[in-house]
């Protein structure tokens, strides 16, 4: 740009040179000068010759102009350069980012976040460092900050392929081999199940078992005198152990209902029944206690009509064996009813290829880690199988039988405890086998993935859902302050916070009294599934709130008694030990431990517990009643005070007690009596029969003949929890 200016001050010099020479009156020489610059510049040139006076002023101005308009041009070149390089921070963005998020990508502090987003419809107080954002508000910070916004794509994230292991497809026919049948006993407690059990095995397994109630699922191989051989599963009749008796149903061929003569059908027999239907399995009915005087089959087999289950006496298919387990009477005739129906059922098993199989229990045992017991439905298992089952894999290294005794391998329709578990699967899993414990570890990867993915979609369902009352409250808030000035507005949320005032140590010992924190632990994985499932009936929150802090198999540790002592909770445990230092650490800490053997015991010491931390009700007990006779008034210095005259109908009137006035079967009064006279000694206790002047300690209250007087005391009863669990 200075060249050129340069050159056009030599172009103006140039002018005045001709000028000068015009002005000589050299006409000639000026004559060739302009001849040269009319070819160049014929404007000016014509300018010049005619006007040469005007030359300087013109060439000054456009001089001039020129020089403007380049200073700007360079001025608006610096600036554009001077914003160039101090462009807005431009932020990445994303939609449904967190207010953490944005913070980091605007490398501001989250409070600047909650200040840009004030007077608007945001609530503040519910927005965390993890809340979500709307697109919306996203921009309004970013605007508010001086910035630029930049969508980010988002990287999608890779879809995983499905690593999961399946069950192979159906075996060729020709491959299948005869297998043993699987037979549940199912039935109400108390009905013989595990006695009737007892008599086939010939063991006795019913005076092992607390309180002599059946609390686990037992898998047992039984051998017949034929020389068949059949897989019974006993499974809890105990109100509490639903689950167990659905999965029991599930893995099986054949269903023994076990019904008690003298009893009939009942609550866990109808539920059985259900159960079997359920898994499509057929049903042979076990008539027990037929030994008894008081025993009638017949009203039994009647009774089950209702429910669907017409033996053959009545024209249906289901068998009816009338047995006593006590004496072991016609059992044969029941393992040949059931021998007959598996023939019926032709059952076969491939027992080639990778196993197949489900868990039936499982529990931890000190010495050996986690154990199960499974029934193999597919394929042999033998010493050093990889398995899978839910988010757990094993590599065996033990196999043993119902006895104990160590197994080599375990063919379909076996019952089996398995050692080498790297964690407790839980009962009902289904076990497969892979190839290598790299596959296993990939499948339980892939199985925790998607639990964690169908969790993650829970969770952010509940955050939305959360977002949405959020905001629709907030809206009805500023909906309810739209119309107040700022000042009324401000006086009102002042007034509001001042109710929300923290609770006080004394109020806060009151309120946690309502809550029972509980740590529950067990022998196996079974028996804490029915505890928790009696958990879940708990419908009393309005009372006590039940809190489970943590459950879990196993004996009870020191991290349990931990746990216990930062909630304030109880340990309950079931079939399980707590060591003497246990002991020890938990009397030390005031931790309760509670350990039972008996399910209905632990859940009815657990009402206790709850009727415990609920405050005492007031019971009125009744000492006596009189009824008014007539009304009068007597004088106290200046004043009338009423006077009744009472007989005493029943009990006793005593005056340092209390005392109410019912009038048409309602309380107009309760309180204190002044005075209490018989003629006109003043006496503390009048009885039965007697007359007396009695006066109150409210003075307005006008008496009247026919009104009753009842002296009572107030007594505190431990309030009792109104849950129900059942049974």
């Amino acid at each position: 740009m200075n060249q050129k200016i340069l050159k056009l001050e030599n172009l103006l010099r140039f002018h005045t040179i001709c000028r000068q020479l015009h002005s000589l009156g050299q006409g000639k020489t000026l004559t060739q000068w302009r001849h040269v610059f009319s070819s160049a510049y014929p404007v000016w040139t014509a300018q010049l010759y005619t006007r040469p006076w005007e030359t300087d002023v013109l060439f000054g101005a456009a001089l001039s102009q020129y020089r403007l308009l380049v200073t700007k041009k360079e001025e608006r070149s610096r600036k554009s350069q001077l914003s160039s390089s101090k462009s807005k921070k431009e932020v990445e963005v994303w939609i449904g980012m967190t207010v953490e998020e944005l913070a980091r990508a605007m490398e501001k502090d989250i409070d600047c976040i909650y200040e840009a987003l004030m007077n608007t419809t945001v609530d503040i107080d519910s927005l965390e460092a993890e809340s979500h954002l709307d697109e919306v508000w996203i921009k309004e910070v970013i605007k508010k900050a001086g910035m630029k916004l930049k969508w980010s794509k988002l990287k999608q994230d890779k879809v995983r392929e499905n690593k999961d292991a399946v069950r192979r497809p159906q075996a060729d026919p020709a491959l299948l081999t005869p297998r043993f049948p699987v037979v549940t006993i199912m039935g109400h407690v108390d009905h013989g199940k595990t006695t009737l059990l007892d008599k086939l095995r010939k063991t006795q397994v019913a005076a092992m078992e607390a309180g002599g109630i059946t609390q686990h699922i037992g898998a047992f191989l039984v051998s017949l005198p034929s020389g068949e051989k059949i897989t019974f599963l006993d499974t809890p009749g105990h109100a509490a152990f639903s689950a167990m008796r659905a999965r029991g149903a599930q893995v099986t061929d054949i269903v023994v209902l076990v019904v008690a003569a003298d009893d009939g059908v009942m609550k866990q027999t109808v539920e059985s029944i259900q159960h079997a239907k359920d898994a499509q399995v057929p049903i042979v009915l076990a008539i027990n206690k037929c030994d008894k005087a008081e025993a009638d089959p017949e009203k039994v087999k009647k009774e089950l009509l209702a429910y669907d289950v017409v033996c053959e006496d009545y024209g249906g298919d289901v068998q009816a064996v009338h047995v006593s387990a006590l004496t072991g009477d016609n059992l044969m005739a029941l393992a040949e009813a059931t021998i007959t129906l598996a023939e019926m059922l032709e059952l076969k098993a491939d027992p080639t290829g990778p196993v197949e199989g489900t868990v039936i229990e499982s529990f931890t045992d000190k010495g050996r880690g986690p154990v199960t017991t499974a029934i193999i439905q597919r394929g042999t298992l033998r010493k050093g199988s990889i398995l899978v089952a839910g988010k757990s894999w094993a590599k065996v290294r033990l196999m043993f039988d119902e006895h104990g005794k160590t197994i080599n391998e375990a063919c379909p329709s076996m019952p089996v405890g398995i050692i080498g578990w790297r964690d407790l699967p839980s009962a009902g899993d289904e076990i497969l086998e892979v190839e290598s414990e790299p596959r296993a570890r990939e499948v339980v990867d892939w199985r925790k993935y998607e639990q964690e993915q169908e969790k993650n979609k829970e969770d952010l369902k509940i955050v939305e859902e959360k977002r949405k009352e959020h905001q629709e409250a907030h809206q009805k808030a500023r909906e309810k302050y739209g119309t107040l000035h700022w000042k009324e507005r401000s006086f009102i949320k002042y007034q509001e916070k001042k109710k929300q005032k923290p609770l006080k140590p004394k109020e806060k010992a009151e309120r946690d009294t309502h809550v029972l924190p509980i740590i529950i632990k067990g022998d196996v994985d079974g028996s804490v599934e029915a505890i928790l499932n009696i958990m879940d009936t708990y419908d009393a929150s309005h009372e006590c709130e039940l809190e489970l802090v943590h459950f879990g198999v196993g004996d009870i540790s020191e991290n349990d008694v931990n746990l216990a002592e930062t909630f304030h909770g109880v340990i309950y445990g079931f079939n399980v030990n707590a060591g003497n230092v246990i002991q020890q650490s938990a009397a030390k800490k005031g931790v309760k431990i509670k350990l039972h053997k008996i399910i209905y015991r632990l859940i009815e010491d657990l009402q206790g517990e709850l009727s415990s931390r609920l405050p005492c009700t007031v019971e009125e007990h009744i000492i006596g009643e009189a009824s008014i006779l007539a009304t009068f008034s007597v004088t106290e210095g200046k004043k009338k005070v009423p006077v009744a005259g009472c007989r005493v109908q029943k009990g006793q009137l005593e005056r340092q007690k209390k005392f109410k006035l019912i009038r048409n079967g309602h309380v107009i009064w309760k309180g204190l009596l002044t005075s209490l006279k018989h003629h006109k000694d003043d006496i503390s206790i009048i009885k039965t029969g007697m007359d007396c002047g009695l006066s109150l300690d409210e003075e307005k209250i006008e008496f009247q003949v026919g009104d009753e007087i009842i002296c009572y005391e107030e007594k505190e009863v431990l309030a009792k929890t109104s849950w129900d669990p059942g049974f």
